[in-house]
């Protein structure tokens, strides 16, 4: 399917110089083993309104590919954070860190942080170099527009991190303090926060000049408040909505490329369109040539 070889191409890109290496890659492994629909659906939204005007220009893939980039960045961030929260690696450490405490008890070294401080002061923000400035691809999308920029997490560990992110090198050691305490899964871990940081700061860039600044903001306020109350109620059903508010941002970002605007109407059918069962399909399972036409009749 062209259009996701063209949102990929340009996901790819606008991580390109991120450092070190390893981060990169790591990057470049979800963007190349997940679903692009997201993406390809900003594509086919920019179609839609080219396809419901009798005079209207034909699209430029590349030129919408940026925006779904921007999208697809987003969304590859917030459905990590997502697994993150649903199965936090640190805290399959239990046992070490009941070890530890014991030494501890017994009069054993207590110079190093507890893993229980060394998790909370990483989910609470991760080091970043000084060429980031602080800023987050959020804030970055309020202040373009000339809006406040301190609430835009909606209190979301993904979105917390998202405002202090802004998409630029991020300084990265081995991610977790050498110790006997340091396990592959907490390691990984925290690799996964910087990925889920870096994509997601990445994917507001790329939308902070355009029409869909504002609606990428409000996807990222409604996640936090959605996984604030998966945690109180336990209520699973909660997470699914990730997927239909990223295609309503999609559709927004698509169809303002083209010139359009986007219709409640055309906001509830890509919505159901994101509500699937389990892992989000390929783009060729959800979309066919058929489907800017169909798009089309609800704008």
């Amino acid at each position: 399917m062209e259009e996701a070889a063209a949102v990929r191409g340009a996901a790819l890109e606008a991580v390109g110089d991120v450092e070190p290496d390893r981060l990169r890659e790591r990057i470049r492994e979800r963007l190349e083993d997940g679903s692009m629909a997201p993406g390809v659906l900003t594509v086919l939204s920019a179609r839609a309104v080219a396809a419901g005007s009798a005079d209207g220009p034909s699209v430029d893939i590349d030129a919408v590919a940026d925006r779904g980039a921007g999208v697809q960045l987003i969304y590859e961030g917030l459905r990590l954070t997502r697994s993150l929260s649903r199965d936090p690696p640190w805290e399959r450490d239990g046992a070490l860190a009941g070890d530890r405490e014991d030494e501890r008890a017994d009069g054993g070294p207590q110079g190093g942080s507890s893993p229980e401080g060394d998790r909370a002061e990483r989910t609470d923000g991760v080091p970043t170099s000084d060429a980031s400035g602080g800023s987050s691809g959020s804030d970055r999308a309020e202040r373009t527009d000339g809006g406040p920029a301190s609430d835009a997490s909606g209190g979301s560990s993904g979105s917390d991190r998202a405002e202090r992110t802004d998409g630029g090198d991020v300084a990265v050691t081995d991610g977790v303090t050498s110790g006997p305490t340091a396990t592959v899964d907490a390691d990984g871990g925290d690799m996964d926060i910087l990925v889920a940081d870096v994509m997601v700061a990445r994917g507001f860039y790329l939308l902070a000049r355009t029409e869909a600044a504002g609606e990428a903001v409000a996807v990222v306020r409604s996640f936090g408040g959605d996984q604030t109350r998966r945690r109180t109620s336990g209520d699973d059903r909660l997470d699914a909505n990730l997927e239909a508010d990223v295609f309503e941002l999609a559709a927004v970002a698509g169809t303002t490329a083209a010139g359009g605007s986007v219709t409640e109407s055309l906001r509830s059918h890509v919505g159901t369109l994101g509500r699937t069962d389990g892992r989000l399909p390929p783009a060729e399972s959800l979309f066919s040539d058929g489907t800017p036409a169909a798009l089309a009749e609800r704008i």
